[in-house]
């Protein structure tokens, strides 16, 4: 969508000039479902619009470039960011606004019926719905730190009617962890002096280990309003803590899970049922059924069955196991 905002120097971008690829990629994947299915007539594609913010590496994969909404003691820390390292403006804000507009005009033109409007796993929109200590238009109140998502919203709309739009969010969070000396598996960061807890979205302020979710279905009410009707439930960050990837394995960081993945995989299944029967009329998306491997098929089954989601969305595994 815009340079500054790779998470890495290979990461795509959404803009007039990648157009004409965009609408070539698209052309090829329609016409492999067609050979793999035999017909397009199910197939909805969408493309996801995100900025990386605080994780930006537009330009080589070790220099990070972090484009911050507000300063945060520990995140600020682990990036050597210090205290007097600029956050973004207003202003910059309302012009990242206008290239996530842009973004959506061109992926209409490119002939993709939905975008996804990211606010998830640590990125700028994630990180706004977190800027309780920010001043300004876009921190402090509920109304304001949501501004971003309903002002682009309301623009997509009036350009582009018929392009549908969804979110993806992190419904709850956690304090950031680390590797624990020990066992090296993760551990929370202490957190004295920093309580109450106003650097994340959904999570108690008062013990940020445990979910709050009053904010959050607030979030999925005003998504309602904005005629959102596809919401996809994830969790934290993968950047300072794992709990929104339940997983046998350590992750390429070389560390282990700071809880049975289980207790995980349960604990975002429970959330994405509390939305789903809140907001019965939406379509809501469930996330990190991976861990459960040969088991997946029949829990996700039942999960919709049950009525606790309407989809279960899989990402990278689809990568190495296609036909799953």
């Amino acid at each position: 969508m815009r340079h500054d905002g790779r998470a890495n120097p290979n990461q795509l971008l959404i803009n007039k000039d990648s157009r004409d690829d965009l609408s070539r990629l698209r052309e090829t994947l329609v016409t492999a479902h067609k050979q793999g299915v035999g017909s397009d007539s199910d197939l909805i594609i969408g493309l996801q619009l995100t900025h990386s913010g605080r994780y930006s590496r537009p330009n080589a994969h070790d220099r990070p470039e972090p484009k911050i909404v507000h300063h945060h003691p520990i995140s600020d820390c682990r990036l050597g960011i210090t205290p007097e390292y600029p956050v973004l403006s207003d202003l910059e804000l309302k012009e990242i606004m206008e290239d996530f507009h842009n973004a959506a005009v061109v992926a209409a033109h490119a002939g993709f019926d939905f975008i996804d409007i990211k606010h998830c796993h640590g990125y700028l929109g994630h990180e706004l719905l977190s800027a309780h200590t920010r001043e300004g238009e876009f921190g402090g109140s509920f109304e304001n730190r949501t501004r971003f998502l309903r002002e682009i919203t309301h623009a997509v709309r009036a350009a582009n009617p018929t392009l549908s739009i969804a979110v993806r969010f992190s419904a709850f969070d956690m304090i950031p962890f680390r590797k624990a000396e020990i066992d090296r598996r993760e551990t929370p960061e202490p957190i004295r002096g920093l309580l109450p807890y106003r650097w994340a979205f959904g999570a108690n302020a008062d013990d940020p280990i445990e979910p709050d979710l009053r904010e959050p279905l607030k979030f999925v009410s005003l998504l309602r309003e904005l005629g959102v009707k596809l919401v996809n439930v994830s969790a934290g960050s993968p950047y300072y803590n794992h709990i929104q990837r339940p997983a046998f394995y350590p992750p390429s960081d070389g560390y282990s899970s700071p809880e049975d993945p289980l207790v995980g995989v349960s604990r975002q299944m429970r959330v994405t049922r509390e939305i789903k029967q809140q907001f019965p009329e939406l379509m809501v998306v469930g996330s990190a059924y991976s861990y459960l491997q040969d088991f997946l098929p029949y829990v996700a089954q039942a999960a919709i069955r049950e009525g606790w989601s309407d989809f279960v969305g899989l990402g990278r595994m689809l990568l190495t196991y296609p036909s799953l």
